[in-house]
């Protein structure tokens, strides 16, 4: 049986119109997230080419995994360069891209010597991997993650992520304890700042410590998938002092706002911390799938074999992501991100929407909160999918989060031209939005999360 086409196809060009009803047909659900429906045919740095001809600047980079953009001309060259002669192409054969990349990684993150490296193809593995090695270890412990997480979708690492759990895509796994994160736009209690609402959130990670046993607390820098939400500072620090204090591991989940997009290389800098073991993914391969946990041996070295994907850490993918590490150091990304971060939360703060309830970001992770009330702080998330819609219609590609945020997460190589430019837009955008401009018919099409 064919199901009906997504509403608002016949606004598309007939090639773009032409493929989506393609991917309608013939990818399965199950895989989807859509919000409106942009149908590419290329793309280069900042800019997204439809199928037609027609371009919108990219806000996105694709979940952050095209963090240095599309087409970048020096992974492009190392991944050319790695097709043409690869030294194998994965599991149970060494070759000297994947060590490098290992090498490289130990020196750029903080941490002990003697730490190791599992390099693997998607930040989803790397938390899973993280976890699932951290349960053999202590198998009858528990572990501490938070509501609204989100850390993978497969393995342990699904049942650890809130998102999913709480959308019902999977049962929570019994021995992971979810608690709050701290949101300094919406805090817990009776007491109305930042620090309250940390101090709400680490209440409830000491009560567990005071009644289980813990093996570790799996956290990210800012909750992202969640809503976008930056904690107050000094909170991973505090976080960490717990954990140590009980003996318990701390898992940075640095996937999807590491690697310079908060304007440090590592987004856990900002509180000055040390990781037990991190997670990478996402931009990592700048769109060619990889992944990397690093962590003690006594972890990460046990069980042998446990995790058999048989591609990962193939010489390719390793190319890529050694291109996209020296990168970031040569162009000075994080400092670009911390700038352009400065220049297009400005801009926001000063669009006169009704709806705007609040802007946050650190560098080029920024959420736009949408509510319909700015005293109440009630959540808008029609206004939200509308605008994500209307700013598609508009030349803009921007997903929603935590059902009410605008996620602004663009290539780190975004122009500034390009950023005044979608501040215009996202401004007309959440304006048609609250005037009602775009029917609800065409974007409850596109679910969203």
């Amino acid at each position: 049986m064919i199901s009906t086409f997504p509403e608002g196809l016949e606004q598309l060009s007939p090639e773009a119109s032409s493929l989506y009803k393609r991917d309608h047909l013939a990818i399965a659900g199950i895989e989807k997230l859509r919000f409106f429906p942009l149908a590419l045919e290329s793309a280069r740095g900042s800019t997204l080419v439809e199928a037609g001809g027609r371009e919108l600047i990219d806000l996105t980079s694709t979940w952050t995994a095209a963090g240095l953009g599309y087409g970048h001309p020096k992974v492009t060259e190392a991944v050319t360069k790695a097709l043409q002669s690869p030294a194998g192409m994965g599991l149970s054969l060494v070759n000297p891209e994947v060590v490098a990349l290992a090498e490289e990684l130990l020196e750029i993150v903080p941490g002990p010597v003697g730490r190791k490296v599992y390099i693997g193809h998607s930040g989803s593995d790397a938390c899973d991997v993280a976890l699932r090695a951290v349960r053999f270890a202590f198998p009858e412990k528990h572990m501490i993650a938070f509501r609204h997480s989100y850390h993978g979708g497969l393995g342990l690492a699904l049942g650890a992520s809130g998102v999913h759990v709480e959308a019902g895509n999977s049962s929570p796994d019994p021995k992971v304890i979810f608690v709050d994160f701290p949101n300094p736009y919406r805090p817990k209690d009776h007491d109305p700042s930042a620090l309250g609402s940390m101090e709400h959130s680490l209440s409830q990670i000491r009560l567990e410590f005071e009644t289980k046993q813990i093996s570790c607390v799996i956290v990210e820098p800012i909750l992202d998938d969640g809503g976008l939400v930056i904690p107050p500072s000094g909170f991973l620090k505090e976080l960490e002092a717990v954990c140590h204090k009980n003996g318990a591991l701390l898992v940075c989940d640095e996937v999807k706002v590491g690697l310079g997009r908060t304007g440090l290389l590592h987004a856990f800098q900002h509180d000055g911390v040390t990781p037990d073991i991190t997670c990478f993914g996402k931009s990592l391969g700048n769109g060619i799938p990889i992944s990397a946990t690093i962590g003690p041996p006594e972890i990460l070295d046990h069980p042998t074999a446990a995790t058999l994907l048989t591609t990962a850490g193939n010489p390719i993918s390793a190319s890529a992501a050694r291109a996209v590490l020296k990168t970031i150091k040569d162009e000075e990304l994080p400092a670009r991100a911390d700038e352009a971060g400065k220049r297009f939360i400005a801009g926001l703060k000063q669009l006169s929407c009704n709806t705007v309830g609040e802007v946050r970001g650190k560098g080029l992770a920024i959420g736009v909160e949408l509510v319909s009330d700015r005293y109440d702080k009630t959540p808008a998330p029609a206004v939200a999918a509308a605008t994500s819609y209307r700013a598609f219609q508009l030349g803009v590609a921007v997903f929603c989060v935590g059902s009410n945020v605008l996620e602004i997460t663009p290539p780190l190589v975004i122009t500034d031209a390009e950023i005044d430019r979608a501040i215009d837009i996202l401004g007309q955008a959440i304006s048609d939005a609250e005037h009602g401009l775009v029917p609800p018919e065409i974007f409850q099409s596109y679910t969203g999360w």
